[in-house]
Order: structure tokens, then sequence, then C-alpha cells
């Protein structure tokens, strides 16, 4: 199964919050890179939170049919980079978060903040 890029970040974004990911932000990459499409951006608290919700995004993703092309970052826990190639899912602690700041760095692109309740409806 391929998966659309707005299924892999809707998906993605359940996962992170079904993992009590914070402040999910979805970045709309399309008409500020050719790179990839959109940006999945969220934090958690500490080292083993980053990696629960990692994990859940990777093998949640696998079972869908969506395996990542490449995933870094497990070594340390401060930013692990989930690369769908459409989309980027970026989990981070809170101080790499700021410290990267992807949000204003990317600051041209269409930025949709998630509640816990929502789940990102993005059109194409």
């Amino acid at each position: 199964m391929n998966m659309e890029a707005q299924q892999i970040v809707e998906h993605s974004v359940a996962l992170a919050q079904s993992k009590k990911a914070e402040d999910v932000v979805v970045l709309d990459m399309r008409a500020v890179t050719d790179v990839t499409d959109y940006f999945v951006i969220c934090t958690g608290t500490v080292d083993v939170h980053v990696k629960t919700i990692a994990d859940a995004i990777v093998e949640g993703m696998k079972e869908e049919g969506g395996r990542p092309w490449h995933v870094e970052g497990y070594g340390g826990l401060q930013w692990v980079l989930i690369d769908f190639v459409d989309v980027v899912v970026h989990v981070f602690q809170p101080e790499t978060r700021d410290f990267y700041a992807l949000e204003r760095l990317w600051g041209d692109a269409k930025r949709e903040t998630m509640s816990n309740e929502e789940s990102p409806s993005i059109s194409s």
C-alpha cells in the first residue's frame, strides 16, 4: 500500500497524540521547498517520551504500509527525524526544538497547530 502524503500526516499526528506528544504542528512545505510536502513537528518531554512517540509513529506507520525511508536521532533522543519522503516527522525535546526553531526557520510555510482532540485537515 502506497500512502498519500495527507494520510501520512494524519496518521503520524494521531500516533504522536496517542503518546501524549506536546505542541503538535503541521507545516505545509509545498509552497516553500521542493524537498518535502509536509513537516510534522512535536515535542516529547524527556528522552524516554521522545523514543515512545517516535516508536509509535514508526511502528504504527509500518502497520499501515507506510515504511519510513530514513530514521535518525535514536542515539541521543534529543531530535528524532522520521523521513517518509513526502512527509518528514520531527520529534524533539523542548530545548532542542527551541534551539532549531523549525517553525520560525520555515516561517513562510502554512502552519496548522493540532490540539489533542483534532487531526489535521490539509487540503491538497
